[in-house]
């Protein structure tokens, strides 16, 4: 069975029996720090299913985790939700147990202004780090959304530009396939440009879905009427991330906030997947492949709008001892200062990816390294290094190779079978300019995004 998908508008609200809105309500003082001179940005989105859904999730693996994500840990476990609320301008991370009561009562205005069971509503926030909260304008901004909730593509752009923050544009997208003879939508909105590499679990517990180190948030939501039991969703979903949002970096660091978040509601009407019977096998798999491109497509769109990034990179390790050592190569190399300078200068300097190799966790042997580049998806590779030694390709042709805004570099280390690949980006003055932190009126510090 093929997986043919169809692209379609309305993103979160394109699946059945989902509705959406954003608005404005002055989370982060308007006029005052980076990302408050967007004028009347809309701030708070909310998500919402007319009947229960089974809910799925996946979290952020650093030890410092946000108000909002232990929230919505202890509420994915049991399998339902309704509804998702989620701020920018503000992260509600490191705010102590007034940040916990905050984001409970984020869930609980939301639950009483749609007229929901109590602790159907999930939470999200984005923004600095250790600002409380103005509660006050965040409860009058979910109930304004409760009453201006639709199902357009104009309410799914909206909610699209709520979660931004140092986002130049909305993440969004829809697509339509057939599933048992059904017809079946999943949507999905995103935000992120800087603060990522994701390295997300099921419950924030590490490991995380792949090996991930340490290091603006990541925040993803999904919306499908597809019928799947949550179990089933959950096993989607974290395979799903581990081949997307999982596999992207910008500058390395590791939010304190990230999150994605899936609900099913079952309306398409389709036969109730369940990953663990042999009948339904064929169809999840389907579900399952389709989960993960529209993951993929937007992930590689947080890649594209990262903080200052000029030129994208595919990452492919190839040829390592083994799956994790893999892994450790390709993101030393996507994560090195050096060589991601050297990719907006446009450079095709293998000294700097060698060395990265060199230094990283995994087993590397100089006289056996292969490093390359090529169009993305190309097989046809202009290789600058064989076997640790360089190659008689002329340097115009190396530089030629690195000048496109997207390109693949391939990296074999001829060592055994275990394969990685990591979507990265470079480093600019821009991105240092935006994260640099000057503050002309240290009045406003309460006030910056994060």
């Amino acid at each position: 069975m093929k997986l043919k998908l169809k692209p379609v508008a309305g993103s979160i609200v394109a699946p059945q029996g989902f509705l959406a809105a954003g608005v404005f309500c002055d989370i982060k003082r308007l006029g005052t720090g980076k990302g408050s001179n967007k004028g009347k940005k809309r701030d708070l989105t909310l998500i919402v299913s007319k009947t229960e859904a089974t809910v799925a999730g996946m979290f952020t693996t650093n030890q410092i985790c946000a108000a909002p994500v232990k929230v919505c840990v202890s509420r994915v476990a049991k399998g339902i939700a309704q509804a998702i609320v989620v701020n920018s301008g503000n992260a509600n991370a490191c705010t102590g147990r007034q940040g916990m009561r905050d984001a409970l009562a984020m869930t609980a205005t939301t639950e009483s202004a749609l007229g929901i069971a109590s602790g159907r509503a999930l939470v999200g926030s984005t923004g600095r780090i250790g600002v409380l909260l103005p509660l006050k304008n965040v409860h009058a901004g979910i109930r304004a959304a409760a009453e201006r909730l639709g199902a357009t593509p104009e309410h799914g752009n909206q909610a699209a530009e709520a979660i931004m923050t140092s986002d130049s544009r909305p993440k969004q997208m829809a697509v339509e396939f057939l599933l048992g003879g059904k017809k079946v939508r999943l949507g999905g909105i995103c935000k992120g440009a800087g603060m990522i590499q994701p390295g997300m679990s099921d419950t924030g517990a590490r490991p995380a879905a792949v090996p991930a180190g340490l290091h603006a948030t990541m925040l993803c939501f999904v919306t499908t009427d597809a019928a799947i039991e949550a179990a089933a969703l959950q096993a989607a979903l974290r395979e799903a991330v581990a081949h997307s949002f999982n596999r992207i970096t910008v500058d390395g660091d590791m939010s304190t906030n990230d999150t994605v978040l899936v609900m099913a509601n079952g309306q398409a009407g389709n036969r109730r997947l369940k990953k663990t019977t042999q009948s339904a096998t064929a169809s999840f798999k389907l579900f399952q492949a389709a989960l993960q491109h529209v993951c993929l497509e937007l992930a590689r769109m947080i890649v594209r709008d990262g903080e200052g990034v000029h030129r994208v990179v595919t990452v492919r390790v190839s040829g390592a001892h083994s799956a994790a050592d893999a892994d450790a190569a390709a993101r030393s190399v996507a994560n090195s200062s050096l060589v991601k300078t050297s990719w907006y200068g446009g450079d095709p300097n293998w000294g700097r990816i060698i060395d990265a190799l060199g230094y990283s966790p995994a087993l590397i042997v100089e006289d056996r390294v292969d490093i390359g580049y090529s169009t993305p998806g190309s097989r046809r590779i202009t290789w600058s290094l064989r076997r640790g030694q360089p190659t008689k390709t002329p340097f115009a042709t190396l530089w030629k190779a690195v000048q496109p805004q997207e390109f693949d570099l391939h990296i074999r280390l001829n060592l055994g079978r275990g394969e990685a690949l990591m979507y990265a980006a470079d480093l600019t003055e821009k991105y240092v300019d935006f994260n640099k932190g000057t503050l002309a009126d240290p009045s406003q510090a309460a006030s910056l995004g994060g």
